[in-house]
């Protein structure tokens, strides 16, 4: 057997470099190259093995640990699960930075691969630099919150072990039901260890990312039930882009006429101006959404897990016999709301089904009914996001509104966390599968910036854009720094409203009454005046080397938007909204609980609403 001598660290980036995925014949690098921030704990292992085969492995330098997770997540789901990066940290706080973005790309079923240093696996000095002491366990270390937040996770205590973990991380994060972070923690005196690696460890391996059909029995199920009902409605989650799966869909929708919804993951699975499209479901869905739901008497879910924000925290689903069909690569989200499951890869399931209802197609009147909802529905939108002039200062849903205007149908939004989702999710009209981006299974502030940087990477092709309010902005600007150091043009659009107007108006809904939602001065006696803080975040991201352009009215705003847009050099677009103009209220619950005993009238009005609200919860058995 031939083999070579190398480091841990080399031969892990010489095997990465060699894996590849494949769907459809279409082949794709899995890992396109390794975001870094360099320590004790990495510089000398990964660090130097990444400098070593740098024509093999791209190196790409971040600034913040939980930011360099976000990019690969960003540039993961612009990939369709089929390309993702790797992220290398040192131990200590490098190392705890990685939870977050791990938890967020978990729970969202997309892959990125994690590298952090780790104690001496000899333990020459005990202990070293940033360890943590466990007296009860001496194998832990600040690695160990991974666990949690892994999809696979494993510490590489000898340089053999690396044989059988690097494929098994492989494996797991080229798996639709298994992918999410897997972390690989190595030991510093591991990396630089050196072991004689047989060739065939890294010889070229494709990793075929199989579609699996659903059993015939399953699908002449979901069929029978699909029949027998009159007022079935489809939501369609992420699963339906992870698979490919929106060709199928409309397939399905157009010979069948039943109407479908979308959740944050799912926008984009039919273009807005479709004659079945409803637009986005639940807490922050459309009118014309919501009340179709309310009065289904099938739910067929294809690619959702069912998120709170999706049924309405359990009330959506009002009618007594309503009953559901879920299709789902996943056993877990397949099995849920007492579905008939339909196990098995979204497009391959839609179509089998699409056959097996040959002929079968709603009645005419509910089509009409739900058309002529959506129209209502889309006149809202018209009313709500261009009503400004253009001499105004405009509010948030008018910012959306010149967006949509000015922006390509293959432009990119991208945005996470805040009141922006809920805007979004209700106004944002999605013209092409992938335009919208919007993370929402971990609502992560901070997601949009580093996210954007992996969609452009993913997609060179696309403009993009990170919507990111105040709060979002402060917590996390640190990779508009990487958009210039490494010439990768994005576009920031960096909306200012004083505040977490999100969290705001929900303090106020449960008698909170905004209480530590707002960025405002203090008098002498420790109130809050009414007076802005004197805080400049174009300025901020003009010293971060972005290009800035600010806007005070409508017009300001299109045309610093399009001069954004066609500029080489990643771009900031500061606009400042009007706080008079409201949002559009949910059009459903969300159960946020509101204290039972209270002193203060706000808080006890609150919690009668909610004792009323939370009524109409059900378990569907």
């Amino acid at each position: 057997m031939t083999t070579r001598r190398l480091t841990v660290a080399q031969a892990l980036v010489r095997f990465l470099a060699n894996q590849h995925t494949e769907r459809d014949g279409v082949r794709r690098r899995l890992i396109a190259g390794c975001w870094g921030i360099f320590g004790h704990g990495n510089v000398a292992g990964i660090g130097q093995a990444l400098l070593e085969s740098e024509g093999e492995m791209p190196y790409l330098q971040g600034r913040n640990e939980q930011a360099m997770v976000h990019a690969a997540v960003g540039f993961a789901r612009q990939s369709n699960r089929m390309s993702t990066y790797a992220c290398t940290t040192s131990i200590g706080p490098g190392a705890t930075n990685l939870v977050t973005g791990a938890a967020l790309a978990t729970i969202n079923h997309l892959p990125v691969l994690l590298l952090p240093g780790d104690v001496f696996a000899t333990r020459p000095a005990d202990p070293v630099l940033q360890q943590l002491e466990v007296p009860h366990a001496r194998d832990v270390s600040v690695n160990d919150c991974l666990r949690p937040v892994s999809r696979y996770f494993d510490r590489i205590w000898r340089p053999e072990a690396l044989i059988p973990s690097a494929l098994d991380a492989v494996r797991v994060l080229t798996d639709p039901v298994e992918t999410g972070a897997v972390t690989l923690a190595l030991p510093q005196d591991v990396q630089a260890e050196a072991y004689d690696w047989p060739e065939e460890f890294f010889a070229e391996r494709v990793w075929r990312v199989h579609r699996p059909a659903p059993d015939a029995q399953s699908v002449a199920e979901a069929a029978e039930r699909i029949r027998a009902a009159k007022r079935p409605l489809i939501i369609a989650g992420g699963g339906v882009h992870h698979s490919g799966a929106e060709e199928a869909l409309r397939t399905f929708a157009e010979r069948t006429g039943i109407p479908v919804s979308e959740t944050q993951a799912g926008r984009g699975s039919l273009r807005f101006d479709h004659p079945c499209e409803l637009g986005s479901i639940g807490h922050t869905g459309t009118a014309v959404s919501d009340d179709i739901a309310r009065t289904a008497d099938l739910v067929i879910g294809i690619g959702t897990r069912y998120s709170d924000f999706t049924t309405a925290s359990r009330t959506l689903f009002a009618d007594p016999g309503v009953r559901f069909v879920n299709v789902n690569i996943t056993s877990l989200d397949a099995h849920k709301q007492a579905a008939t499951p339909v196990i098995g890869d979204a497009r391959a399931a839609l179509e089998q089904l699409t056959g097996a209802l040959d002929g079968h197609r709603v009645a005419e009147d509910y089509v009409r009914e739900y058309r002529a909802g959506a129209q209502r529905w889309a006149e809202v939108v018209e009313r709500t996001t261009r009503s400004a002039a253009g001499d105004e200062r405009p509010g948030q849903a008018e910012v959306l509104g010149v967006l949509d205007e000015v922006l390509d149908d293959r432009d990119v939004v991208i945005n996470a966390a805040g009141s922006l989702p809920e805007d979004l999710n209700k106004l944002w009209r999605v013209k092409e599968h992938r335009q919208y981006h919007v993370e929402y299974g971990f609502s992560c502030m901070g997601y949009e910036i580093p996210a954007a940087i992996g969609a452009r990477l993913a997609d060179p092709s696309r403009e993009v854009f990170a919507l990111v309010g105040d709060g979002t902005y402060l917590m996390m600007p640190t990779e508009l720094v990487t958009a210039v150091q490494e010439g990768i043009k994005i576009n920031l659009v960096l909306v200012q409203n004083h505040g977490y107007a999100s969290i705001g108006g929900l303090s106020e809904k449960v008698g909170g009454e905004r209480f530590g939602t707002a960025y405002r001065y203090r008098d002498d006696t420790g109130a809050f005046t009414g007076e802005p803080l004197p805080v400049d975040l174009a300025a901020n991201a003009e010293s971060l080397g972005v290009d800035v352009l600010r806007a005070s009215t409508v017009d300001q705003l299109r045309n610093a938007l399009r001069a954004a847009r066609s500029s080489d050099r990643p771009t900031a677009v500061y606009v400042e909204t009007d706080p008079a103009k409201a949002q559009l209220p949910p059009e459903a619950w969300w159960d946020v609980p509101v204290a039972e005993v209270s002193t203060r009238e706000s808080t006890q009005l609150a919690r009668k609403r909610y004792e009323d609200q939370a009524r109409a919860q059900r378990h569907h058995l």
